[in-house]
């Protein structure tokens, strides 16, 4: 379906200076998530009421690192608004990888625990890749299991998809994006965004069969790239790097990078901006997300909808 007249200008009315400073059309992260918590809470009530189960997820956070801090607290709270159980367990700094292992194999076994989330980053003695394999990747809402990378990348139909990328991908369907045979350019091959985002997209399936090109710091004419690009995604983590002019006119962009600058007039003396120089590049955007306020919500939504997933699997095994 079309992005609505009346969810567009929601989001006007809150941020008024956007209308002015965009001719491209708005697309709402903000009330696409709300209609996705929607359909999550929705499950879980059926979930309760049918089988007497309610969703649980349990939050894993090793030391005190303040975004770590502030996304769990955050996705805590909106998965109770949602009728989803969370705990969250907060490790000291120095605890070994060998007592982390313990403790998710703890979780593996627990019933009422249908979601894992380790939020990342983890101190650096830490092997994050072997924390992420230890998940049951039946409870591995994130999407970094291999079990569930790889089927992602096979096309083989994965219980979870990583967060950030399945919510861009619903961005897309939800706003009446075409998908189908669109040149897709994707800045960033991370593990986290970009190489799953380019396996979404390319898979023979309804809402992907696009022609994607992947990016990175050795691609030779990164500009000339991106000007192909029916549909730009930048998630490669440098602020305002994607200018007008090396975006086609008409183009959707998404942009996915959370980037910290200096600003003296901020109460912390920064802010934080996109990949994307919202200003100029909405000129000539057909179409484009926000930041803050287009990619962000979503993660939390997908992930909280995968954790309604974790459970409504574990009534069927």
């Amino acid at each position: 379906m079309d992005l609505s007249p009346g969810v567009i200008l929601s989001y006007l009315k809150t941020h008024p200076n956007l209308e002015t400073m965009s001719s491209a059309r708005l697309i709402d992260g903000k009330a696409i998530s709300a209609q996705i918590h929607s359909e999550t809470k929705a499950r879980t009530q059926a979930l309760k009421e049918r089988h007497g189960i309610i969703p649980g997820i349990t939050f894993v956070r090793v030391g005190e690192d303040p975004a770590s801090r502030a996304y769990v607290r955050m996705k805590g709270a909106k998965a109770e608004e949602l009728g989803i159980h969370s705990d969250t367990v907060v490790l000291d700094e120095a605890t070994s990888q060998a007592e982390l292992l313990a403790l998710i194999d703890k979780l593996n076994r627990d019933p009422k625990v249908h979601g894992i989330l380790v939020q990342a980053p983890l101190p650096k003695h830490i092997r994050e890749d072997e924390i992420f394999s230890a998940i049951d990747y039946r409870k591995d809402v994130d999407g970094f299991h291999p079990v569930n990378v790889g089927k992602l990348l096979l096309g083989q139909n994965p219980l979870f998809k990583p967060c950030t990328p399945a919510g861009v991908h619903e961005l897309l369907i939800r706003t009446g994006v075409s998908i189908s045979g669109a040149e897709v350019v994707i800045l960033g091959r991370g593990n986290i965004v970009g190489k799953p985002m380019a396996a979404i997209l390319l898979q023979k399936d309804k809402h992907a069969d696009a022609t994607v090109t992947l990016l990175h710091s050795r691609s030779k004419d990164i500009a000339g790239h991106c000007r192909r690009a029916d549909i730009l995604i930048a998630a490669m983590g440098q602020a305002r790097f994607v200018k007008a002019g090396m975006v086609k006119p008409g183009a959707v962009v998404i942009d996915v990078g959370v980037n910290r600058i200096d600003d003296p007039q901020a109460k912390n003396g920064y802010r934080l901006v996109g990949d994307v120089d919202f200003e100029a590049v909405s000129q000539v955007a057909g179409a484009i997300t926000p930041n803050p306020g287009g990619v962000g919500p979503m993660t939390i939504a997908m992930l909280l909808s995968n954790t309604a997933r974790a459970a409504e699997l574990a009534v069927k095994a």
